[in-house]
Parts: C-alpha cells; sequence; structure tokens
C-alpha cells in the first residue's frame, strides 16, 4: 500500500471505532431497535443510487437479516443495557472466530493452522475480558454483544456461500451493504414494538433530536455508505492481506475515545483480554494454504460501522463486510 491509501486505511478504521462512542451518544433516550430501524431505513434510502447486487435475493435477505437486523439489534440493545462503547467493540471482535467455526462446519471448510491457533487464543481472550468484568458489565449485555458477533459470523458465511461479491457497481459489497439494508426497517419496528413497547417506541420518537439524528447520519452515511466506498477502492487496489488488518484498530479507538470522552477507562484483564483477542484474529490472517478459493482468512473488524466490505469471494474480506 503507499501512503496515500494508509492513511484512508486508518481513517476508515478510526470511523468504525468512533462510531460506537457515536452510536452511545446518540441513542439516549431513544429504545435501541428503534434506533437501528431508523438508521438503516436511512442506508436504505441509497438504493436510489446504488446499483442492484448481483446476487440472489435470498443472498440478500439472509445478508440483511443477520449481518444488519441481528447484528446491530443485539449489539444496540447490549449497549443500551450497560455495555460500554469500547468494550462492545472487542467483543464484536469475536465474530472472526464465529465465522471460522461455523464456516468449518457449514461449508466444510477446513481451517488451516495459524485459524486454529488464533480461535484458541481469541476463545482466551474472551474469557478473560468475561472474567475481568468487574461488574461494570452487565453479564445480559456482554451475552448480547456475543451473539450479536455470532449474527454477523452467519451473515459471513452467508455472502461465503454465495459466492458474494467483489468488485466495482452490482458486484461490490457496498451494493450488498446497501440493498440487504431494505430487510431491516420493518422487522426492526416490530421487534421494538413487541420488545419495548408502544409507550417505548412513542417516547423514542419524542427524545429524537438533534444528538440522535448527527448520530444516524453518521452512523448510516459516514460508517456505512461512504466508508465502505472508500474501502472498497482500497481492496481494488491492494491486497486483501494488505488492507483488512488495518480494521483492527477500530477496537483501539473504540476503547481511547470512550475513556477520554465519556470516562469509561477499561479494566486490566479487559485490556490483556483484548490484546488476546486482537491478536488470535491476526494470527488466524497469517499466510494460507496455497488451494485457492478453500482457504479461509479471517483478520477482522467490529461495526458498528455497518459492516466486511469484501474484496474476494473468500470468508476473510467477507467478515468485514459490516464493521459498525
Amino acid at each position: 500500500m503507499n501512503r496515500r491509501d494508509m492513511v484512508l486505511a486508518a481513517a476508515v478504521a478510526s470511523f468504525w471505532g468512533f462510531n460506537f462512542v457515536v452510536i452511545d451518544w446518540g441513542m439516549t433516550g431513544v429504545p435501541p431497535l428503534l434506533f437501528v430501524a431508523i438508521r438503516f431505513l436511512v442506508v436504505a434510502l441509497a438504493v436510489f443510487v446504488v446499483p442492484r447486487p448481483r446476487t440472489s435475493w435470498r443472498t440478500v435477505a439472509g445478508v440483511g437479516l443477520f449481518m444488519s437486523l441481528g447484528q446491530f439489534g443485539l449489539l444496540y440493545t447490549s449497549m443500551a443495557l450497560g455495555l460500554q462503547p469500547g468494550l462492545a467493540a472487542l467483543v464484536l471482535q469475536a465474530q472472526a472466530v464465529f465465522t471460522i467455526l461455523i464456516a468449518a462446519a457449514v461449508l466444510r471448510e477446513r481451517p488451516t493452522a495459524p485459524q486454529i491457533a488464533g480461535v484458541a487464543i481469541g476463545v482466551v481472550g474472551l474469557a478473560i475480558v468475561a472474567s475481568g468484568r468487574g461488574g461494570d458489565a452487565p453479564a445480559l449485555a456482554v451475552a448480547l454483544a456475543l451473539a450479536a458477533a455470532f449474527s454477523w459470523g452467519i451473515g459471513n458465511v452467508i455472502s461465503r456461500r454465495a459466492g458474494s461479491v467483489s468488485g466495482p457497481g452490482r458486484l461490490g459489497s457496498l451494493s450488498l451493504t446497501v440493498w440487504s439494508a431494505l430487510v431491516v426497517p420493518i422487522p426492526a419496528l416490530m421487534l421494538s414494538f413487541v420488545v419495548e413497547g408502544p409507550a417505548a417506541i412513542a417516547a423514542g420518537i419524542a427524545a429524537f433530536g438533534w444528538q440522535s439524528a448527527v448520530s444516524t447520519l453518521y452512523t448510516a452515511l459516514l460508517c456505512t455508505i461512504i466508508g465502505y466506498s472508500i474501502w472498497n477502492g482500497l481492496l481494488a487496489r491492494n491486497r486483501s492481506a494488505a488492507v483488512v488488518p488495518w480494521v483492527l484498530l477500530a477496537p483501539v479507538v473504540a476503547m481511547a475515545s470512550a475513556a477520554l470522552l465519556l470516562g469509561q477507562i477499561p479494566t486490566p484483564a479487559e485490556i490483556l483480554g483484548g490484546m488476546l483477542l486482537v491478536g488470535g484474529v491476526l494470527v488466524t490472517g497469517m499466510r494460507r494454504l496455497s488451494v485457492r478459493g478453500r482457504a479461509m482468512t479471517v483478520p477482522t473488524a467490529p461495526p458498528g460501522a455497518g459492516a466486511s466490505p469484501g474484496a474476494s469471494g473468500r470468508v476473510g474480506p467477507a467478515a468485514t463486510r459490516r464493521s459498525g
């Protein structure tokens, strides 16, 4: 990568990392599932300018339900229950572990030795994070964040199984990101009605002020539409292995932003566990087996931003389609 592309990669990863703080800041007074519905309604408006992806509607629906609705519905709810933005960004990295395990079971893709080692390291890191919560993060909130990572992993495998998507236009992951957003608003609103209740929805709409609007525009436009446009360009010009690891800056930015702006200082156990988790993700991205098209690489990111800008049909690049 040249210097310009490195700056762009670092900028996008920073957008996605800061996204977690922006979500937490903008969701004040707004029920999480309602907030998800509003976010993806804004993203879905881009279907008027972004071409339809060249993949089946079944894939579009699957990605929308698991990568968007499942991931962000669970993530936003976990943050509403008290999970700090930095820790949320960190726990969501478990999607790399889940993607490898799900793909091995569903697609019969044999993990490489580095991927097996990376999964083991990541699991140890998650265990340390969980044991070191110190009462700051409710157990249910952590469990929901892990469920969000699991939902993201399922979405990755759906995308991989369909062979989506790479390249510009209808073959680009931005196209799949935007069109799959059509699946989210109505189910999210229905879930909000059942789980959060009509009174909470009415109160949330009344509380939706400039702060919530700025947060929505940041997540929908800057992190999802603009962020993925830049990211796709980077993947088109550079090797995936040179680009994708940059998203590991996202949880670092999220934790630093939460510490500086919200005073949320991670515990020593969270720092140690997080280092192990990120290290495990890096290990999974080591050189693959020489059999192209079957080896899996999953150096990955959070979303909180919406999502992996997949540059190939492999699980690895697809695994970073949503990052905030």
